[in-house]
C-alpha cells in the first residue's frame, strides 16, 4: 500500500472538495437547494434577534450552515457532527468567528454540554442527517434540544421521513413521487457518492483527516426507524407548542417545532 505524504489542506482545496460534495449530492437529491431555502425561510420567519445562535446537528461539511449564513449573516453557527473528515473540510473552508465545528456523538447524554455554548440557542437545524439515529435516541436528542432552546426558539429538521417505519402504503407512493420528480428534473451528470469518497481517500492533503476518520466509530445501522409521528411527539415533549410539517416533496419533508415565548 502506498503511503500518502502529508500535504497542507488549504481553504481553497477544502472548498474544491466541498464543491464536489455538493455536486455529488445533487445527483440523487434534486430538491436539495429548495429544502435549504425552506429551512432558511423558517428561520427568518421565526427568529426574533438579528444575531441568533444556531446549532446545526449533523453539520457534515457545512452545506446548510453556509446557506444560512448567506441569508442571516449576523448569525453564529455551531456545527455538531461525529465525522472528523467532514468537520475538517468545513472548518478549513468556512471556519471563522461566525462558524465553528465540534466533534460530538449526538447519542451521548452530554452532547449539549460538549458544544460549549455561551447562551441558549435560538435554533437547532438539521438536514439529511438525523435519519441515522434510531427512534429512541432520535427522540431523546430532539427532546434535549428543544428543552435548551431560548424562548421562542425553533427546531427544524429536513429529511426523508415516513409515516410508518416500513415505508408501505402512502409512504411507498411518496417515495415514488420523489423518484418521478427527480426523473422530470433529470439526473445531474457528476461523480456519485462512492466516487467522491474514493477520491477523498486518495487525496494527499486529506490523509490526516482520513486517518482520523478511520479511527472513528461511525457505524449507524438503523433497525428501529423513527416516523414523522415520533418526531412530532418528541418536539411536544421537549416543550414546543407549535409543531408540524411545513414543506414536502414526495418523501422529503421539513418538520418544525417552536417553543413558546
Amino acid at each position: 500500500m502506498t503511503t500518502k505524504s502529508p500535504e497542507p489542506l488549504t481553504p481553497a482545496r477544502a472548498q474544491h472538495w466541498l464543491r464536489r460534495w455538493d455536486d455529488q449530492q445533487a445527483t440523487f437529491f434534486t430538491d436539495r437547494e429548495e429544502r435549504f431555502q425552506v429551512i432558511c425561510d423558517v428561520l427568518e420567519e421565526t427568529l426574533s434577534r438579528p444575531d441568533p445562535l444556531i446549532v446545526d446537528l449533523g453539520v457534515g461539511p457545512g452545506s446548510l450552515s453556509q446557506r444560512i449564513l448567506g441569508r442571516i449573516p449576523n448569525a453564529t453557527i455551531v456545527g455538531a457532527d461525529m465525522d472528523p473528515l467532514l468537520l475538517g473540510l468545513a472548518e478549513s473552508a468556512y471556519g471563522n468567528d461566525r462558524f465553528r465545528v465540534v466533534q460530538v456523538d449526538l447519542r451521548s447524554d452530554r452532547w449539549v454540554e460538549t458544544l460549549g455554548l455561551d447562551r441558549a440557542p435560538d435554533a437547532f437545524v438539521s438536514t439529511t442527517a438525523l435519519h441515522w439515529l434510531e427512534r429512541i435516541p432520535l427522540q431523546r436528542l430532539v427532546v434535549q434540544a428543544c428543552e435548551v432552546l431560548a424562548p421562542g426558539g425553533v427546531f427544524i429538521d429536513g429529511d426523508h421521513l415516513y409515516a410508518v417505519a416500513d415505508r408501505t402504503g402512502v409512504d411507498a407512493l411518496s417515495k415514488a413521487v420523489a423518484r418521478r420528480a427527480a426523473e422530470r428534473v433529470g439526473r445531474v451528470e457528476a461523480e456519485d457518492w462512492a466516487t467522491w469518497w474514493r477520491a477523498v481517500e486518495a487525496a494527499p492533503e486529506l490523509a490526516s483527516l482520513w486517518a482520523a476518520r478511520d479511527r472513528t466509530d461511525l457505524e449507524h445501522t438503523v433497525n428501529d426507524r423513527p416516523t414523522v409521528a415520533d418526531y412530532l411527539e418528541a418536539l411536544r415533549e421537549g416543550g414546543c407548542d407549535q409543531v408540524g410539517q411545513v414543506w414536502q416533496i414526495g418523501d422529503d419533508r421539513v418538520i418544525v417545532g417552536r417553543r413558546p415565548r
